[in-house]
């Protein structure tokens, strides 16, 4: 059992949300933070190592999750993760559409 370092892992989560049908609208100029929307989606799931700064707050309003990986994972635990992201923005979805 390997473990992914953050930026293996952030790559794992990305590929894992945009096979669930998301497409990257935004990323930082580091690399180290994405945001990724559904089509035709008004909100954003982000995915980063580290926690929202306020400035990213106030450039990504529509961001409603967060998925960060600031430790070394194995693939079965950032698969694991973002399964819980993709559920935890769907409730925000639910709950700021309704």
């Amino acid at each position: 059992m390997s473990l992914l370092g953050p930026k293996d892992a952030l790559a794992r989560a990305v590929a894992g949300i945009a096979a669930q049908g998301f497409a990257i609208v935004a990323r930082n100029t580091r690399g180290d933070s994405v945001y990724l929307k559904p089509e035709g989606g008004a909100f954003a799931l982000r995915v980063s190592n580290h926690a929202r700064t306020p400035k990213q707050r106030a450039n990504h309003p529509d961001s409603v999750t967060s998925l960060v990986l600031r430790q070394p994972k194995t693939a079965a635990q950032v698969d694991a993760m973002v399964a819980e992201a993709l559920r935890n923005f769907a409730g925000e979805c639910r709950k700021r559409e309704g």
